[in-house]
């Protein structure tokens, strides 16, 4: 088929349960496969790597000069994305010293544990709704210092918002995503209304940290505050809820290695890193190059859309001995599962410690368990690809 179409062919509802063989024909098609909607395709581990540190590719999509609104840092360039990436980081603590993550690790494991309490022998469930969402949204919740009982509003104002941020070709991006911008400033309006309810009476939690700042130049303007507050709830749970799921399901695919890991518990964390690589929570990422380019002998123009599929450079054979195999105890996984570079997805830490916890606590229950569907119904969504449903029998 017409290489031209693969973004179209992978972004197709019809390829989310396997996108993964439209990858390896992106991989042959060449390093650098433009597109019919005039975008260019890159599937490769090495040169995607190399791209992710390129400081010639912004994340901004106002480099291509549309007149948007100012985005969350996660798609701003430096120097400004690195303060406003620092300052959010600071009530999570100094880098490499425990944290607030760290110290939650405890509370992670009893929330993951109370979700398991009423799966039963002989019940139905449903993965997802049942464990995989509510287990990162609770936690996200207590860290921001969101009251349990307003929990349930983010759930439809993050589906409107990731739905906006998908990758989608012949996709006008100069139109405003209406239903996008609207719940990122309802979830906005929320958070930031939230943080002053604690102004001059700080509790422990970070919307707490966040306004309580007392140095004048660390603190956040309140534009600031509410997109970092919008940020930090979706990318603290948005990824994890398909990492669990998607561990889950391959887990289920393969009771061979299930069985391992129950036997071999101290397998987990590489199994998750393994996970990352295998069945990664985000596809894709786009960049922009800030002027003409040279990327691999292919000129790209200033502003055209880079799509780096970070998920076929995890199959790649040139970087992974057999790639399409699923190997807890793999060695040298330096994996793209949550990118690379200065735009590092900002809640992987908490999504690994996270999916130790949740896949730690279903092990037990696994193993007697057994796919409803196979495949199940998949979110929308192709960048943050996940089973929308996971419903198992016990």
């Amino acid at each position: 088929m017409d290489s031209a179409t693969l973004l179209a062919r992978i972004t197709d509802y019809a390829s989310r349960p396997n996108p993964y063989p439209l990858y390896a024909e992106l991989r042959e098609a060449g390093p650098v496969v433009p597109q019919a909607d005039g975008s260019y395709l890159i599937g490769t581990y090495h040169l995607i790597a190399a791209l992710l540190h390129d400081p010639r590719m912004s994340a901004d999509p106002r480099t291509r000069g549309e007149a948007t609104h100012k985005p969350p840092f996660l798609r701003l360039d430096d120097p400004e994305h690195h303060r406003l990436r620092t300052l959010a980081m600071r009530p999570f603590g100094p880098p490499h010293s425990p944290g607030r993550v760290d110290g939650m690790r405890g509370e992670i494991d009893r929330i993951a544990r109370e979700l398991l309490e009423p799966f039963e022998a002989g019940r139905q469930i449903d993965i997802v709704d049942d464990f995989a969402y509510p287990l990162p949204v609770t936690v996200i919740c207590r860290l921001l210092g969101v009251p349990h009982e307003d929990e349930p509003l983010f759930r439809a104002w993050s589906d409107a918002i990731v739905a906006a941020a998908d990758v989608r070709p012949d996709d006008d991006s100069t139109k405003p995503d209406k239903a996008g911008d609207q719940a990122r400033m309802e979830m906005g309006g929320y958070l930031l209304n939230l943080a002053e309810q604690r102004r001059g009476k700080p509790g422990d939690d970070m919307l707490s940290a966040f306004v309580n700042e007392p140095d004048p130049a660390l603190r956040l303007t309140d534009e600031e505050l509410a997109e970092t507050a919008v940020l930090l709830l979706i990318a603290g749970h948005e990824t994890t809820v398909n990492l669990i799921a998607n561990g889950a399901l391959t887990l289920l695919r393969q009771p061979e290695q299930l069985d391992r890991l129950r036997r071999e518990p101290e397998l987990l964390p590489r199994a998750v890193e393994e996970l990352l690589r295998y069945e990664p929570p985000v596809h894709m990422r786009e960049r922009i190059p800030h002027a003409d380019i040279d990327i691999a002998g292919t000129l790209v123009p200033a502003g055209a859309s880079v799509v780096l599929v970070l998920a076929s450079g995890n199959r790649d054979p040139m970087r992974f001995r057999d790639p399409d195999r699923f190997d807890p105890a793999r060695p040298d996984n330096q994996h793209l599962g949550f990118g690379s570079g200065i735009h590092a997805c900002y809640g992987g830490p908490l999504a690994r410690v996270e999916a130790y916890a949740a896949l730690g606590a279903l092990l037990p229950h696994l193993g007697s368990a057994r796919l409803v569907e196979d495949p199940p119904p998949y979110r929308q969504n192709a960048m943050l690809r996940g089973p929308r449903h996971l419903p198992i029998h016990l």
